[in-house]
């Protein structure tokens, strides 16, 4: 079936939502093309799915997410009766459509006589995490697109351990949808019915007040918080997203009651108003809580994507100007905090690990190493921490300290099993409480990580390549630096590569192949002879490529002149790729 044939289909389909039929025909009246809305179905991943809203087989709309939904109870049903009972948790975040989106779930799984547990209101990714394993669930979805830009949404599905489903399960579960031949057909049951059988049942604050309760576990010093806490001066903005009761309540039961909210941005808006992105990793997303912070000369300023996973944090620089911290410069300050007083309270394991991703510095490593830590490596995803967090509490092998992500991810504490931006928000403050409290700011403390460790950078530039053709665009550029790797970058060798695709690490002076043991990643690494290296990979949730850089220099001037060299050289080439 052609993409034209998917909208006559649609169009002749007498019970079409009337908004989405409205949106189709004007479209049509408009002369504009449809194509990108129907020419393949939305792609269901290891992390669940994500994408525009609007009308369309690749479209976020009620008959795309009710496919997902009925694949997945297909899944459910597999289990059998022990996991209809056990049932399903499901969250959504503020974005349009979100209640919408999570309510036909309910209705779409509570038909197989599944039970739900639907939060009574929005709520944080995390706690959707952790409720799937306080409340003994099979499975968990939430309804967000996480920090893509307003017109977008998603659906991300948790197995029992809370983390996010493993690509075996994503594959099991993506054959079930895919073997659902008519998306317009999937058959619902009403709220009204599923409440009658006692099939859906909404949850809240017995959620939240568990969930800060294990908050509380995470506190190291709280001897130090009593000294400081409340002359630690915070400003927090949830970026009009789910983070704002959660990480508020959080922090004063810390300790820290010194908060000020940014007020434009403390409620729900689909529209994230006032920022040009709602992602804690663009600079532009902390103009207000800057603005702020001058006010009232604070410490700390902390944002959270509006799922509330991601954490972005600003501070004073040697001039008293606010910078935005990076993701590895933030996970460096948690790790290296945490790993000090466990071993300052001897509470630290012989066994302790880290996980972070291969995109993420080296720098934690080091750390790591002086600790007598061991780090491990994962694909790029919190989902693969998740999963090796599972693998620790089954084989005892190793124990879980702290898992982070360059993206602004962190996990402190394993009672939840993806990144918690709550969990990192309280953790940040703790550690902002321990430099104050040696009349230090938390860049003062960073500089003093980079003169013992040193000197590390990174960064990430991105293209993005949007539709049909923006695909075929990413693949090609992927496609070329694999076919023609470079023998130098910057005129600094290549030592070795490692292709993800093809699980293998080649040493270009030996030519000796060794294998990569992680599952099969569309990803490239190149490793340089001066300790930098170079990734590339394609977005697994927006039309994008990305491309990761990182250096280690003998100062901070040092280390950006040879970043700058790096990105220069790489983007000049990709540029040249595109225009081929």
């Amino acid at each position: 079936m052609t993409w034209r044939d998917k909208i006559d289909k649609w169009m002749a389909y007498e019970p079409l939502n009337q908004e989405l039929k409205e949106i189709l025909i004007e479209s049509l009246r408009a002369n504009q093309s449809l194509e990108d809305n129907f020419y393949k179905n939305l792609e269901f991943g290891t992390g669940g799915m994500r994408g525009e809203i609007g009308p369309g087989t690749n479209r976020m709309n009620i008959y795309t997410v009710r496919k997902a939904a009925e694949g997945l109870s297909h899944y459910i049903l597999e289990h059998g009766e022990v996991a209809q009972k056990r049932g399903i948790v499901i969250a959504y975040d503020c974005r349009r459509k979100s209640q919408e989106f999570a309510l036909e779930v309910a209705k779409t799984v509570g038909k197989h006589n599944i039970k739900v547990y639907l939060f009574d209101k929005l709520r944080p990714t995390p706690e959707l995490s952790f409720a799937v394993r306080h409340l003994n669930a099979f499975i968990g979805i939430v309804i967000t697109a996480s920090h893509n830009p307003s017109q977008y949404n998603g659906l991300k599905v948790y197995g029992e351990d809370g983390g996010q489903i493993p690509p075996l399960v994503a594959n099991i579960v993506t054959q079930h949808i895919e073997s659902i031949d008519d998306e317009l057909e999937v058959q619902i049951s009403t709220e009204k019915e599923l409440k009658i059988r006692g099939l859906l049942n909404y949850i809240g604050k017995e959620i939240d007040d568990a969930y800060i309760e294990q908050l509380r576990a995470i506190q190291l010093n709280r001897e130090l918080i009593n000294k400081v806490g409340n002359n630690l001066k915070i400003v927090f903005t949830p970026l009009h997203g789910t983070g704002n009761q959660l990480i508020y309540d959080g922090l004063q039961a810390f300790g820290f009651k010194n908060v000020t909210l940014v007020k434009e941005q403390t409620f729900p808006d689909p529209n994230f108003s006032t920022v040009k992105s709602p992602n804690p990793e663009e600079h532009d997303a902390f103009e207000m809580a800057i603005q702020y912070g001058k006010k009232i000369d604070a410490d700390l300023l902390i944002g959270t994507d509006p799922d509330a996973d991601r954490l972005g944090v600003a501070v004073k620089n040697l001039i008293g100007k606010y910078i935005i911290l990076t993701g590895n410069q933030l996970g460096i300050l948690m790790l290296h905090y945490l790993l000090t007083q466990k071993k300052k309270q001897s509470i630290l394991p012989a066994n302790s690990a880290i996980i972070k991703t291969i995109v993420t510095s080296e720098m934690g490593k080091d750390i790591a190493k002086e600790f007598g830590v061991i780090t491990i490596d994962t694909l790029t995803g919190f989902k693969f921490i998740g999963e090796k967090i599972k693998e620790f509490t089954e084989t005892k092998e190793y124990e879980f300290q702290f898992g982070y992500e360059e993206s602004y991810g962190y996990l402190i504490n394993d009672f939840v099993r993806d990144k918690d931006a709550v969990q990192s928000a309280v953790f940040i403050a703790e550690v902002a409480a321990y430099y104050k409290d040696q009349k230090k700011t938390l860049y003062q403390g960073l500089l003093e990580l980079f003169n013992k460790y040193g000197f590390y950078k990174e960064s990430l530039k991105s293209l993005t390549l949007q539709g049909k053709e923006g695909t075929k665009k990413i693949s090609h550029i992927l496609t070329f630096f694999r076919n023609n790797p470079p023998k130098e970058i910057a005129n600094v060798k290549v030592i070795h590569i490692e292709d993800y695709r093809f699980q293998k690490r080649i040493n270009l002076q030996t030519g000796k192949e060794t294998k990569i043991n992680l599952p099969k990643s569309n990803v490239l690494k190149f490793y340089l002879a001066n300790n930098s290296w170079v990734a590339i990979r394609p977005s697994g949730t927006e039309p994008k490529i990305k491309f990761y850089f990182a250096v280690k220099g003998l100062s901070l001037t040092d280390s950006e002149k040879s970043l700058s060299q790096l990105e220069y050289y790489v983007m000049k080439k990709v540029k040249r790729i595109v225009s081929l």
